[in-house]
Order: structure tokens, then sequence, then C-alpha cells
């Protein structure tokens, strides 16, 4: 890791740091208050009062400080615009929004800096379980201000995985026998959190998520020492016309090539 490298995005990292927070401070108060709820994407999404004023929170903060940089959020209708932008804020104001509305404490703010489709500075923060995971290029991954790695590779251990039912039937019998399924997690980007700091060994991503839901989570692990790739094992590029991904598996570096050849069975689509 390199000094010039970090100072490069220290000031990004501190600012949408304190984004995050304060953003985290206005969904609290809906938390636990039976905010207003809608559906989206056919019915298939939910979508809060909370996860509004989350963004707007963001938007004002992030926006007025780097008015250059592009701007592409969950709640906020894409401009490709953005493409134009070499570097821009990447936003899921609410991380775990039906998490958020059964009021469980497992939903996070989620804020990346990216530049050149490359995560630089990414934050998670989740305000209902007092924990912030942060970021910067060339940087430690930290956890409440203290660095974190992922879980040293044992390939005699058990594999601790957040995962479907579903995926773990498409493993063989001696991978499936290894598997230890954990409690689902609704926020993508809080699994990701969790194989960063050594709780969990992966996590598998079923096709269709978004640039916002794992940017920052993207970076937190790189700098924890593990992977987040396609089935083919590339990191992933941000800040695309297109900015869902296919089939995904976040795990500690030495699980990734057993995983990737058992996930090839997933339907890419």
């Amino acid at each position: 890791m390199t000094a010039a490298i970090i100072s490069d995005w220290q000031a990004d990292i501190d600012l949408i740091a304190a984004a995050a927070r304060e953003a985290g401070a206005v969904a609290s108060t809906f938390f636990g208050q039976s905010p207003q709820v809608w559906w989206k994407n056919e019915g298939r999404s939910p979508v809060s009062a909370a996860d509004h004023a989350a963004n707007e929170c963001l938007e004002e903060r992030l926006r007025t400080a780097r008015p250059s940089y592009g701007w592409l959020s969950e709640e906020t209708d894409d401009d490709l615009g953005r493409l134009k932008s070499d570097t821009l804020f990447v936003v899921d104001p609410i991380d775990g929004t039906r998490a958020f509305i059964a009021n469980k404490p497992t939903w996070c703010v989620s804020v990346a800096v990216v530049h050149r489709g490359k995560p630089v500075a990414g934050v998670l923060v989740a305000p209902a379980l007092g924990e912030e995971y942060s970021a910067v290029a060339g940087g430690p991954a930290l956890k409440n201000g203290k660095p974190i790695a992922v879980a040293a590779f044992d390939p005699a251990k058990k594999l601790r995985v957040a995962t479907p039912m579903d995926i773990v039937n498409l493993f063989d019998a001696p991978l499936r026998g290894r598997i230890e399924r954990v409690e689902h997690v609704p926020s993508l980007a809080y699994r990701i959190a969790m194989v960063a700091e050594g709780r969990i060994d992966a996590t598998f991503v079923k096709p269709n998520a978004h640039d916002w839901d794992i940017a920052a989570a993207d970076l937190i692990l790189q700098q924890a020492e593990g992977r987040l790739t396609d089935l083919d094992g590339n990191a992933l590029i941000y800040n695309r016309t297109e900015v869902t991904h296919g089939v995904l598996c976040a795990a500690v570096e030495g699980e990734l090539p057993a995983l990737l050849e058992r996930l090839a069975a997933v339907p890419r689509g």
C-alpha cells in the first residue's frame, strides 16, 4: 500500500463517511416506526420513506461538496450523463430495505467513490448495529476504525457461506458436505462485509445485483484480502451503461477456484 494512493482519496473517504453517518441518523428516525412503503420493479423491491429521506441527505451533502462528480443511486432516476464522469458517487441509501421495514438491524448505508470503473473509497454504516466499515484504495479495510481481514484459508474446515439453498444443491457432495449455511442476511453489502472481517468465508450472489449494492463492499473486501468476482474470476467494472451484474462470488482468495468451478452450473442470465 502506498501513501500517495491513499492520500489521493483520503478527503473523499472522510467526506463519504461523514455523509453516510448523517444519512444513517436520518434513516434511524424511521426505524421501528412503520414508515410508508412502496413497491417498485413490478412489485419485487420495497422502498420506504426512510430510503428517500436518506437519499436526499446524501445527494445534498455529496453533490454540493463534489459538483464535478457523477451520481448513481438506487433511489435517483439514472442519468447516463454519469458515463462522461471519470469519478462518481455510487450510493444505496439503505441496503437491506426488507430488513429495515421488518425492524431487523442488518441494514446499512452504502456509499462508494468510483474512479474509472473501480471503487477507490467505500463506506458502509450500519446504525442499528453500531458498525462502520470503510476502505480507501491502497489502505486497510477497517471496522469501527480497526483493521479487519478475511478468515485464513483452510481447506479442511467447514465453509461458512451465506447462500440460498438452491445454489448449495448445485454443488457436488464433497463441497455440500463442507458448507455450513448461515442465516440469510437481506443486505448484500453487509454480507460481503461479513466475508471481509472473517465472520463467514463466502457469499454467492444471484444475477441482478446493482452497482450500488456492491461497489463500497467490493473495495472493503479487496482491502481485507478477499475478492468479489464474476464466474470467470474477473473483477467487476462499475459505471457502465448497464449497472446490473450476473452471478457473483465473494470469498476468501483460496476458496475461489473451487467455488467458481461449481458455480459455473448457475444460469448467468
